[in-house]
């Protein structure tokens, strides 16, 4: 199993701070029973960790008019909404959980041109909740394909998430379905897209990061 790059040094502080504490209860406490169940809850919180920062193997495939899932998760919202940050219209929003147990890597849904970058310090309020998508912290990216169409997606930390990673710099150019970010923990994607776009999924349905299809250009 592939690790991610945001996750070495984070496992490198737990696995430590692991072992000693286990060194220091088999070294004092001669119960079994104490030293054996610490020592499997500090495996298990190994473990989830490892998990947590995954990185999967995917085939990565680019296609301008088709707009794909940034992020595994499930669709939650799916609705015409106002987008007042960037476009100041209306749009239709596409947002995707991703719960502890999801892969936390984000993908570019479309390639193209990063015409806007915005991070938003915030709240960290349950990342289901609709206000989220503006009180929370957040990073906002809009990208351009070679069709001059552009979307816009948001990065939003959850109630357990506490630090975006983003790569996307304006002005320069990035494939479609290659690495945008990381979000550590529970949290959402919102993706907004013009209207008249085809919609691909439904409320409720999970999304796999680079391989779903959430919509597609007019």
């Amino acid at each position: 199993m592939a690790i991610h790059k945001e996750g070495y040094k984070i496992i490198t502080i737990v696995f430590s701070i692991l072992v000693i504490i286990n060194l220091i209860i088999f070294k004092f406490i001669s119960i079994p029973f104490i030293t054996w169940t610490i020592l499997l809850i500090s495996v298990l919180k190994l473990l989830f960790i490892l998990r947590f920062f995954r990185k999967p193997t995917r085939e990565l495939i680019t296609n301008d008019n088709l707009i794909y899932a940034p992020c595994d998760g499930k669709v939650v919202v799916i609705e015409q909404t106002e987008e007042n940050e960037y476009f100041k219209d209306k749009r239709i929003q596409i947002s995707i959980f991703m719960s502890v147990w999801d892969v936390h890597i984000n993908w570019f849904p479309i390639g193209g041109v990063v015409k806007y970058v915005k991070y938003h310090p915030g709240k960290f309020l349950v990342a289901r909740l609709p206000k989220s998508s503006t009180e929370n912290e957040r990073t906002t990216i809009v990208v351009e394909n070679k069709n001059k169409q552009q979307i816009l997606f948001r990065q939003i930390a959850g109630i357990i998430a506490r630090r975006i990673i983003c790569y996307a710099e304006e002005g320069k150019e990035f494939n479609q379905n290659s690495e945008v970010g990381f979000i550590r923990f529970g949290s959402r994607v919102d993706v907004f897209l013009p209207l008249g776009t085809k919609i691909n999924v439904n409320i409720g349905q999970n999304t796999i990061g680079t391989e779903t299809v959430i919509a597609q250009f007019d």
